[in-house]
């Protein structure tokens, strides 16, 4: 079993940053990739970026180059670094592992982007 727990986000005005921690505990040597994910009111919860075990990232084209992920396997931490935020970035950001072919989600962090 793992264990997430994300913590960062908060209100901000639009054109700000935010970068979001999701922090691993439990069963962690099964960990391989780590992503995160974000789903804004009324949609579905989509893809926005995933790092492998490798450090191999990759990231949709509606983030690309204002997203940045990263881990510290030693903090068994995943972060997410948001920059030049938009309101439609608005959304619950989850963290997910896999561990073992597994899928794993922590509760999520509420990000709000005022205009």
């Amino acid at each position: 079993q793992v264990q997430l727990v994300e913590s960062g986000g908060g209100l901000v005005q639009a054109g700000g940053s935010l970068r979001l921690s999701c922090a691993a505990s439990g069963s962690i040597f099964s960990i391989s990739t780590m992503g995160w994910y974000r789903q804004a009111p009324g949609k579905q919860r989509e893809l926005v970026a995933v790092i492998t075990s490798g450090g191999s990232t990759n990231y949709p084209d509606s983030v690309k180059g204002r997203f940045t992920i990263s881990r510290v396997n030693a903090k068994n931490t995943v972060y997410l670094q948001i920059n030049s935020l938009k309101p439609e970035d608005t959304g619950v950001y989850y963290c997910h592992v896999i561990g073992y072919g597994i899928d794993y989600w922590g509760k999520g962090t509420l990000v709000t982007v005022s205009s």
